[in-house]
């Protein structure tokens, strides 16, 4: 497997969101591998996409999302949930895509069937918001395979607050895979 590179994040937000499906997670904890194929995003457009957290302008929990492209924001919600997301497009953009599902490849324990689930057997927290996907212990990979996946495109879970951008069809998923968040 290789690393994405930086330039694949710097492209629009839903180009990126897509083609994040059915790439690799990597989570390197104690020399120990975890790894998972990510099969759910959400494409989160910047400031004038009212469901993006960048929406508000920057913040010290945003300011990573008007950062360059290719880094991880994580922040915790509910109080008691990490979630990661993948800074995409040009500096200042404040765009990223939430990754919300996992299929299981090698040393995961747990449900990754939703962002915090998927954070929580990733062993990913706020300690790695602004880090740098790539590195050599949290990083995006792809295998080189040939996709041949179906992706469904839905609206975004839990944004019903965001007006007219609560309905856009901004979720990402492989048809048919068992291990996205809502069916």
């Amino acid at each position: 497997m290789r690393k994405l590179p930086r330039s694949f994040y710097a492209r629009d937000t839903v180009k990126v969101a897509r083609e994040l499906l059915g790439k690799y997670l990597v989570h390197v904890i104690d020399g120990v591998p975890h790894i998972g194929r990510i099969v759910e995003t959400e494409a989160y457009i910047g400031v004038h996409d009212l469901a993006a957290h960048s929406s508000r302008g920057i913040t010290p929990r945003t300011r990573v999302m008007f950062g360059p492209p290719g880094f991880a924001y994580v922040y915790l919600i509910y109080g008691m949930y990490h979630c990661i997301n993948v800074v995409t497009e040009r500096e200042g953009n404040g765009a990223a895509v939430l990754l919300r599902a996992l299929e299981p490849i090698r040393n995961l324990d747990g449900k990754t069937s939703g962002p915090g689930l998927l954070c929580k057997a990733m062993g990913i927290d706020l300690r790695l918001n602004a880090h740098d996907l790539s590195s050599d212990d949290l990083y995006i990979a792809d295998d080189g395979a040939p996709q041949s996946q179906t992706i469904v495109n839905r609206p975004r879970i839990g944004v019903d607050y965001a007006g007219e951008w609560s309905g856009r069809e901004l979720r990402f998923y492989i048809q048919g895979n068992p291990c996205i968040s809502k069916k």
